[in-house]
């Protein structure tokens, strides 16, 4: 399994995100960005990297990783790669216009076995990113998540200003409690030191872009599909939650990089892929004509588990900016499965 850039519907992808209205306007510019490796990364700099005058300085702590997942790029003059620990400052000669910090753990088996790890890359990495910002003029693009509210009470569905209820006495809330402090103190910046700074809350991403070593529950369904298998359901899989589309997520990122204002949080979610678990994995076990099988949760797995039984995004304040989603469940998963497998 990997990621054929080259394939006609990742291409489509990428010509789909660079008909935003407005994205012209990001023509020589210039971005820091951090977690370049990861899924949103990797999209986010592909869409840049097309628009030929664009300047990108990726960041993470392999350069061997990135050359894999980002190797057409190192000899473009307009791209550098930065080997560097966002848990440190970055250096005082680095001037762009955005910084995207999307470093993170984002996978449950991370959040498990390494909750210390997880708190101080995104509360140092947030506050590197400001200082950046701070510094140089820059604008700081955000990268929240869905896991700020927590669990539904009363069956709500998560608008921006929902509060959601937490439990501080598991391991896993070491990623929940830090993205949510790391907000604060985006919105900390704003108020004493008046930065620059707009907030893209992602909820749960797939597509083509995963990594081979990501643990989330829709990423294993699709290694399973692409594999000929059946699919392994770690629950009863009633959760119920928003999923989005990479390339849907990339676009909804950059539309809030492009209309969003200062200090607001938007939800980045599409309601054309909320789905109960259960039924992502019998979309990916159909592909092959394959079953859903149960199978209980290791000790270690069920730590980095979400405890959360609903987390609906409400996007209506997206849309309000301009952002409309294109991509349903099936042509989602069909689109990931078709560009890995090949």
């Amino acid at each position: 399994m990997s990621l054929n850039k080259r394939h006609p519907l990742y291409q489509e992808d990428i010509k789909n995100i660079m008909s935003i209205k407005g994205i012209e306007g990001l023509h020589g510019k210039s971005f820091l960005i951090t977690g370049a490796t990861g899924m949103v990364g990797v999209m986010l700099i592909d869409v840049l990297m097309s628009m030929k005058d664009v300047k990108v300085i990726a960041v993470g702590r392999s350069k061997e990783k990135a050359q894999n997942r980002l190797g057409e790029y190192f000899d473009n003059p307009n791209f550098s790669f930065l080997e560097h620990d966002v848990c440190y400052a970055f250096d005082n000669d680095i001037n762009v216009d955005y910084i995207i910090p999307a470093a993170s753990n984002t996978h449950p088996l991370a959040y498990s076995q390494y909750p210390i790890e997880t708190i101080l890359i995104n509360v140092k990495g947030a506050e590197h990113a400001l200082n950046l910002a701070t510094r140089c003029g820059g604008t700081v693009i955000y990268t929240s998540t869905n896991e700020v509210y927590g669990n539904a009470t009363n069956n709500e569905d998560f608008t921006e200003d929902s509060n959601g209820y937490l439990n501080l006495t598991n391991a896993r809330s070491c990623y929940n409690e830090s993205k949510r402090t790391s907000e604060a103190l985006c919105q900390s910046y704003i108020a004493e030191k008046g930065t620059k700074v707009k907030i893209a809350r992602l909820c749960r991403i797939f597509g083509p872009t995963m990594l081979e070593s990501d643990t989330k529950a829709s990423s294993q369904f699709i290694k399973k599909a692409i594999a000929g298998e059946d699919i392994v359901l770690k629950s009863e899989g009633n959760q119920y939650f928003s999923y989005t589309y990479v390339a849907d997520a990339v676009a909804g990122l950059l539309t809030v990089l492009l209309y969003g204002q200062i200090g607001a949080s938007y939800n980045v979610s599409s309601e054309k892929t909320n789905v109960r678990l259960k039924d992502f994995a019998q979309v990916c076990a159909h592909y092959n004509n394959k079953n859903v099988v149960f199978d209980l949760p290791s000790e270690v797995e069920q730590k980095g588990y979400s405890v959360a039984s609903k987390a609906i995004l409400v996007n209506e304040r997206l849309k309000s900016i301009g952002f409309n989603p294109l991509y349903d469940l099936k042509e989602s998963i069909y689109r990931t499965i078709e560009i890995l497998k090949s």
